[in-house]
């Protein structure tokens, strides 16, 4: 936006859609490959949408008091975010200025995210990464606990809070749609001026349930909506795809061992489903970073993987062999949150060959 901003709210969403040419011409794909950036929202990530709207939601409906509420998430880290960043800068009156903050969260989120959560004002309790989620030692049995022994605790409660699709049907969705339809097509970038495709990962499965009802709703019913699930996870259907019990697996942000309550499975919403592994995932990272210098977390990775996977299926060929077409992978947030982990030191750091001309790779060798 050309205009001052009044706080960090408004730099929520409004996000770029970026072509991934050289991806995709490195795939052999005809169809154009587009990736929705999400970190560059102010918080930086898809969830900053859906902690906005939860929490101006429930002032509405007076489930947070000024000057009393407590907000308590259980959270993989970036709702968590969201929350803090929205909580921090809600003025409720003269004499009380926002809400505290506890987050639950597994072990195995990263210590940026704990970082960031306590830098904008959160307490953060973590929780054994093994503990299924209905345990009462699991991060959602932690926050409930939390909720009943803490007066004016409230949980938003990403899982099953319908403002979550409904900030993606009402928000994400339509900036695609948006982006899409006001781009020209041409001779060199046709376009058929519809969103074709749309693929992204399941956590809460908020994003893509939301999402999906945006473009099939009103702007095209036939657009085909795929969800991209861990392998270890038990979101995708058929249930086949996925193993017998839930395994760990290292990216964070999607997947789970139980179907959230905001996620639809329903084909009308999801109509193929992709597993995709940390491997594939984190060298789509790699490949998002040094083809298109889009600096991407993980769960980015598992989307882009399942996206060219998807492509390479029979009725994926289809949309990756047809000029003009838009396929639009959603890439949630940023390295930012990642980067001690070892995943990503272990390329970011890793001797390789270098595009640095020779003549210029010695003078450099012999200043080392």
């Amino acid at each position: 936006s050309s205009q001052i901003l009044d706080s960090a709210l408004d730099a929520i969403g409004n996000t770029p859609l970026i072509r991934l040419d050289r991806l995709a011409q490195e795939e052999g794909l005809k169809c154009n490959l587009l990736g929705k950036v999400e970190f560059l929202s102010a918080g930086g990530s898809v969830k900053d949408r859906i902690a906005k709207a939860m929490v101006l939601a429930a002032e509405k409906d007076g489930k947070l008091i000024p000057g009393k509420s407590i907000v308590i998430e259980p959270t993989s880290g970036n709702t968590g975010i969201g929350l803090a960043m929205t909580c921090a800068v809600k003025v409720t009156s003269p004499r009380y200025k926002g809400y505290p903050v506890i987050i639950t969260m597994p072990n195995k989120m990263s210590q940026e995210k704990e970082a960031l959560l306590r830098a904008l004002g959160a307490e953060v309790i973590r929780t054994p990464d093994e503990e299924p989620w209905d345990s009462p030692r699991s991060h959602i049995g932690v926050a409930k606990r939390l909720q009943r022994e803490i007066p004016y605790g409230v949980i938003l409660d990403q899982y099953g809070n319908v403002n979550n699709p409904l900030a993606h049907e009402y928000t994400t969705g339509p900036e695609i749609i948006s982006a899409i339809t006001s781009t020209a097509s041409t001779p060199t970038k046709p376009s058929s001026l519809k969103v074709d495709a749309f693929v992204a990962g399941a956590g809460t499965g908020g994003t893509i349930t939301g999402v999906s009802r945006a473009l099939k709703k009103d702007h095209n019913p036939q657009c085909i909506v795929v969800g991209v699930d861990p392998i270890g996870s038990v979101l995708a259907l058929p249930e086949y795809l996925n193993d017998e019990s839930p395994k760990p697996y290292v990216v964070e942000g999607i997947g789970y061992d139980f179907v959230p309550q905001v996620l639809s499975r329903d084909p009308s919403d999801v109509d193929h489903w992709m597993k995709s592994s940390d491997n594939d995932a984190f060298r789509a990272v790699q490949r998002l970073m040094v083809t298109e210098g889009l600096l991407v977390g993980g769960s980015s990775g598992s989307a882009l993987s399942g996206a060219l996977a998807w492509l390479k299926t029979d009725r994926g060929q289809k949309v990756a062999q047809t000029e003009g077409l838009n396929v639009v992978v959603l890439l949630p947030d940023g390295i930012r949150n990642y980067m001690s982990k070892e995943w990503f030191l272990d390329f970011a750091l890793r001797p390789g060959t270098s595009r640095i001309p020779q003549t210029a790779s010695d003078t450099v060798n012999r200043c080392n």
